[in-house]
């Protein structure tokens, strides 16, 4: 029996509740059932990156600094984040997913999306399947590790069901149900709409969902620009619509200094291991880049920030010496304390497109691919450029919920 068009989902999009504080309390039992804070440093009074949901009950949450955790919540248990082990049950939860459906795309570190296709386009069939994947994700990875499920006629809808419901939720739209299932939200609930564009459309009067419907196609483009606001408009009416192919435009690394490394040859010797490990990753995702921009931030509000352009390039080794000769014009950090170092690659170009160097770069590029081959073999670090050699422990990745870190960013 064909399912009706207007009551059929065509996707499953899958939110893990509270990830990185749930992993601590899957891998801690004594951390379950407690208020923990996770925080990328024990040093200072650095912001929360995640919040147990025993944590967010006394209103901490991602951004609430440790100081104020510990005054919303005097119980709570604060641990320094562990990013190689949030990456590890990543992997094992998509594995568990793909034992139910292949999983079509992956969002971020704790979101992932399958197209459903054929009889699991029936609500019924799909809810079946949404049990029988919250139940292999506790059984096979752990208990702890609840998620919010939602199922929509297309993936911004189902993203958008995933947080109507939380924790271990479970919300189906259907197109029957649009738009007014939408209608308690907050325009700024939606997904693609932040503080900037939420203001945008207060001061056109559209304060609640509700209105937002209201609009045409034509008039959600005037208000977004051009073809944001057509796909908006078509999200909104549960049409399944292609994704717009984007391509990588920048690719770096920023870092908090340590007190060990607040001085000039500290955030120096910061850059250069910063630098080292955007390189691999160039490497790792054939990209070659054409700009480099590198600042350091001081703790007095003074900043220097400089750039240099170059032939298409991904070896580490002339990438360092570009970064000698920007920080060689820097001013004087005498009485200034460095806070923050970064450095980005930028005008990237897709290993298709690059075109062959004229001055014999090979044999620095080839260096450098040994050079990968060794550490992912052999473990971070075991080859490295002696620049970094004091620093070989400053920076450690980090991960955010939008960015998963790769196997080169371990090295």
């Amino acid at each position: 029996m064909r399912i009706p068009d207007d009551e059929q989902v065509r996707w499953l999009y899958l939110d893990l509740n509270s990830y990185f504080a749930s992993v601590e309390q899957q891998i801690n039992p004594k951390l379950r059932g407690q208020p923990v804070g996770v925080v990328p440093l024990l040093a200072g009074n650095p912001c929360c990156i995640a919040a147990s949901r025993e944590a967010k009950v006394f209103g901490v949450k991602t951004g609430t600094s440790m100081v104020d955790a510990r005054r919303l919540c005097p119980g709570i248990r604060i641990v320094e984040a562990r990013p190689q082990r949030y990456v590890e049950y990543h992997h094992q939860i998509i594995a568990a997913v793909e034992s139910c459906i292949p999983v079509t795309g992956i969002h971020s570190i704790d979101e992932m999306a399958c197209r459903l296709s054929g009889p699991e386009r029936d609500p019924a069939v799909s809810l079946r399947l949404t049990h029988k994947i919250k139940e292999t994700v506790r059984d096979i990875v752990g208990v702890v590790l609840t998620s919010s499920i939602g199922l929509a006629p297309n993936r911004w809808l189902a993203k958008v069901a995933t947080d109507m419901q939380k924790p271990d939720g479970l919300v189906v739209i259907r197109r029957r149900d649009l738009p007014q299932i939408l209608y308690s939200l907050a325009p700024i609930d939606l997904p693609g709409i932040g503080p900037r564009m939420n203001k945008r459309l207060e001061v056109r009067g559209i304060t609640t969902v509700q209105r937002l419907c209201e609009l045409t196609e034509k008039e959600m483009s005037h208000l977004w620009g051009g073809i944001t606001g057509r796909r908006f408009w078509h999200w909104l009416q549960g049409h399944d619509i292609p994704d717009v192919v984007t391509r990588r435009s920048s690719l770096g690394h920023s870092h908090v200094l340590g007190p060990e490394v607040r001085s000039e040859a500290g955030a120096y010797g910061v850059l250069q291991r910063l630098l080292s490990k955007a390189a691999a990753r160039l490497r790792h995702g054939n990209l070659w880049a054409t700009g480099m921009i590198v600042f350091v931030k001081c703790y007095s509000g003074r900043s220097w920030e400089s750039k240099a352009s170059f032939q298409e390039c991904q070896d580490t080794l002339t990438l360092l010496e570009t970064l000698r000769m920007l920080w060689q014009e820097r001013p004087s950090f005498e009485r200034a304390t460095p806070q923050m170092v970064g450095v980005s690659f930028v005008g990237l170009v897709a290993d298709e497109r690059h075109n062959l160097s004229l001055f014999g770069s090979e044999r620095r590029e080839a260096l450098s691919r040994a050079m990968d081959r060794v550490n992912a073999r052999y473990g971070r670090d075991a080859l490295y450029f002696g620049g970094i050699h004091d620093f070989k422990t400053t920076a450690p990745t980090r991960i955010g919920f939008t960015s998963i870190p790769e196997e080169c960013d371990w090295a």
